[in-house]
């Protein structure tokens, strides 16, 4: 059984306060962003269930929860892109947590094969953000195929 955090009672406690009551969605999700402590890089968000949460706290491994597999994953435990967790800090309101992580491994954190889940960023024409892509990294850290071999592609349409 994974041990409950405090009721949220009170405005006050929950900004101001010393006690961890993190706030988690109608799923019982709470959104993560992972970033590189090394040099503040973003490099993936994702979500956490309280026994997620509970286990990062833990294990100082970064723990999610996979809503494609619908199951707890701990980050690297097929491929080895482990992130040690160096420090947890949540939002004003307890709704949104960012891990710093270091990168172990291959220093990367995307199973598409880059440093960064973030690796595109939207193009612009004439002043405004168009649909379209342009790649930020250029190149991948590593194969997919060599890492993952017949794991299931986590990314559903």
């Amino acid at each position: 059984m994974v041990a409950k955090f405090k009721k949220r009672e009170s405005v006050q406690e929950v900004e101001e306060g010393k006690i961890l009551q993190p706030k988690f969605d109608e799923k019982n999700l709470i959104p993560v962003i992972t970033v590189d402590k090394s040099n503040n890089e973003v490099l993936m968000h994702g979500y956490m269930n309280e026994e997620a949460f509970r286990l990062s706290m833990e294990t100082k491994e970064a723990h999610y929860w996979s809503r494609s597999r619908r199951c707890i994953w701990r980050k690297g435990e097929t491929s080895g892109l482990k992130q040690k967790i160096k420090e947890i800090s949540i939002d004003d309101d307890q709704d949104c947590v960012i891990f710093k992580v270091d990168l172990a491994g291959l220093k990367a954190s995307c199973h598409v094969g880059y440093k960064s889940c973030f690796y595109r960023k939207l193009s612009s024409k004439n002043s405004k953000y168009i649909d379209e892509l342009e790649f930020t990294e250029k190149e991948k850290v590593f194969d997919p195929k060599d890492v993952y071999g017949d794991t299931p592609n986590p990314t559903k349409l």
